[in-house]
């Protein structure tokens, strides 16, 4: 068939990527928890759930970093996850506030950055309570914070990676420096970058999976897809569900002191 004259001037619409993932593989990654634990408990049952029945495959469960601040259940949050780890696949990718929490045990300076940005909750949900908390110095809390946190958790955290790539897709926690690849990305840029990747409309090597910033709902975009709902203060948890080249949500939202869950297909 012979194409209209006019079409050879008309820009040629560019064909949407298709991401995939290994076959046999379904990877759970769950967005930024913040200390809600129980968002996190019942989106764990929900993604048992989910697995059961989608039949067989090689399972990984994700978290993209920000377990802990701001939320009441930070050290609840991380107890849980290190048991998950015995239990089944999983991997870890290091936030922004875990870097926080982990230097404000030798720094004071991070350690004041760290309080007024969630970490007066994390450091109360080791069983600080809030008059002691109050009247400390910030060298005395340093010292209760070493104190109250045990090793094994300190230690834990300190193992999270920063970037996994799976298939077509590359985990973060912020996102990347679209000026660098990615074997020369820089920590900084992975666990804090804002305005520099989102603002970014070209591809990037991989469909980007991150958190850090907050999305009302899912923010789905070609080239990347960005999953915290900002589950500290608005009760909505996120894990994203890749198998194949499909794509699909499954949230644990808390309204009103009961939780339910939604799922959806993604686009």
């Amino acid at each position: 068939m012979i194409r209209p004259l006019r079409n050879f001037f008309r820009p040629e619409r560019p064909q949407r990527r298709i991401a995939r993932v290994p076959d046999g593989t379904r990877h759970y990654i769950v967005g930024d928890i913040h200390g809600r634990l129980d968002v996190f408990n019942a989106l764990l049952v929900a993604i048992d759930e989910d697995d059961a029945a989608s039949g067989a495959a090689e399972t990984t469960l994700v978290l993209l970093g920000d377990l802990v601040d701001r939320g009441p259940e930070s050290a609840g949050v991380i107890a849980r996850t290190m048991a998950l780890g015995k239990q089944r696949t999983l991997r870890c990718i290091a936030g922004n506030h875990e870097e926080m929490f982990l230097e404000s045990f030798d720094d004071t300076e991070m350690l004041r950055h760290f309080v007024k940005h969630g970490g007066r909750e994390t450091i109360l949900s080791y069983g600080l309570d809030r008059a002691t908390y109050n009247k400390l110095t910030i060298a005395e809390l340093q010292q209760e914070l070493i104190r109250v946190v045990p090793q094994d958790h300190r230690d834990f955290l300190s193992g999270f990676e920063d970037v996994i790539i799976i298939g077509d897709y590359v985990l973060v926690h912020a996102g990347i420096d679209p000026r660098r690849p990615l074997e020369e990305q820089r920590t900084g840029d992975l666990r804090w970058i804002r305005e520099r990747f989102l603002k970014h409309t070209e591809p990037f090597s991989h469909v980007v999976v991150h958190g850090h910033t907050i999305f009302e709902e899912v923010e789905n975009r070609e080239h990347r897809i960005g999953i915290d709902t900002g589950a500290f203060r608005t009760g909505r948890l996120t894990a994203l569900v890749l198998e194949g080249d499909r794509r699909r949500t499954i949230q644990a939202v808390e309204t009103d002191g009961t939780i339910g869950i939604e799922k959806a297909e993604a686009e």
